[in-house]
C-alpha cells in the first residue's frame, strides 16, 4: 500500500542560536502528529553572515540531535573537548541523554542542510550516556534509483544496513531526484514517517509538496515520489512512535514538567552533567 500525505507543516523563517537565520519546519506544536520527532530545523543560505555565528555551547537532555550537512560544513564541540567536524553529504548524530553540553560553529561558501531532533524515550532519559558519532560520507552506502539516487545516511534501506543509534531505529534516506523523475521507495509498515522537501518540490500521491515543508505520510509500506520540474533534494524519515507525553522547554525535552524544574535547577546549581561522555569516531 502506498502511503499517502495526511498532514503538511510548511517552514518558516525564524533566527536561533547567536543568530543563525534558518526554516524552522517542526516545533512544540507538532510533537503529536510527528511523533518521536520533536524539532526540525532547515538551513540554506550562501550568505555566511546568515549562520557565521552559529549555536555557541549549550546544554540539552532527553533527545538525540541529528544534524544533516548536504552543503558547507559544521564542526562539533562539547564539554569534554572534543572537537569533530563533518563536511558536504554527512551527518553528526549527537546523543544528549542525561545531559550534554556542545556547541555547533557551521561553515563554508554555502550552508544547506537540517537539524532534527529525535525524542528518548522516557525509560532511557536519565540512563542514557551522552555520546557522539558522525556518519562521514564513507560510512553511507548509495543506490541508484530510475533518475536518481538514495543515500542510506541511518537505518536500513531494503537488505541493506547503515549505522544506528541506540534508543530509537530511525530510517534516514537522502534521495535526490532529476527534473520529473518517479520513484518508489520501500517503507516499514507502522512506523511514523515524514518527507522534508529540503530542495525543490515534489507530488506523492497527487498532492503537491512545496520546498521547505515536511509531508506527514500515513501508514504502507512505500512512498511514491515524483520530482518537480527542477528535481531536488528529499530526505525520508522513519521511526516507531512514543506515545509518551512530552514536557519541553528550550533544549530540555522531559515527560513531565517537575522533570523540567529539575533539569534547570540542575543547570543553575551546576549539576546537570551526570555521566561521562563516550565520542565514538571524532
Amino acid at each position: 500500500m502506498n502511503k499517502q500525505v495526511v498532514y503538511q507543516t510548511k517552514g518558516q523563517r525564524a533566527v536561533d542560536g547567536a543568530g543563525v537565520r534558518l526554516v524552522r519546519v517542526l516545533g512544540n506544536q507538532t510533537t503529536d502528529i510527528y511523533d518521536p520527532f520533536l524539532m526540525l530545523d532547515a538551513f540554506d543560505s550562501t550568505n555566511p553572515r546568515d549562520y557565521e555565528a552559529g549555536f555557541p555551547m549549550h546544554p540539552h537532555r532527553g533527545i538525540e540531535t541529528i544534524s544533516f550537512i548536504s552543503k558547507g560544513q559544521m564542526i562539533h564541540r562539547d564539554h569534554l573537548g572534543t572537537e569533530a567536524a563533518v563536511y558536504s553529504g554527512e551527518a553528526q548524530w549527537l546523543t544528549a541523554g542525561s545531559g550534554a553540553q556542545h556547541e555547533e560553529m557551521p561553515g563554508g561558501e554555502r550552508l544547506l542542510g537540517t537539524q532534527l531532533w529525535l525524542n528518548i524515550p522516557g525509560k532511557d532519559k536519565m540512563k542514557a550516556d551522552p555520546a557522539y558519532h558522525s556518519i562521514s560520507n564513507d560510512e553511507i552506502q548509495e543506490f541508484p534509483l530510475e533518475g536518481g539516487k538514495l543515500r542510506l545516511v541511518t537505518g536500513q534501506y531494503k537488505d541493506a544496513k547503515g549505522w544506528q543509534g541506540k534508543y530509537i531505529p530511525v530510517d534516514f534516506y537522502d534521495i535526490h531526484l532529476e527534473p520529473n523523475a518517479k520513484v518508489e521507495i520501500p517503507a516499514r509498515e507502522g512506523w511514523s514517517s515524514f518527507l522534508f522537501t529540503l530542495l525543490g518540490d515534489v507530488t506523492i500521491e497527487g498532492e503537491y509538496v512545496s520546498e521547505k515543508t515536511a509531508a506527514k505520510l500515513g501508514d504502507g509500506d512505500k512512498v511514491v515520489l515524483k520530482a518537480g520540474e527542477k528535481g531536488g533534494e528529499f530526505l525520508f524519515y522513519s521511526a516507531p512512535r512514543l506515545n509518551e507525553p512530552v514536557a519541553w522547554y528550550g533544549p530540555i525535552v522531559m515527560n513531565t514538567r517537575d522533570e523540567l524544574i529539575q533539569a534547570f535547577d540542575e543547570l543553575e546549581a551546576g549539576t546537570f552533567i551526570k555521566k561521562t561522555a563516550d565520542y565514538d569516531n571524532a
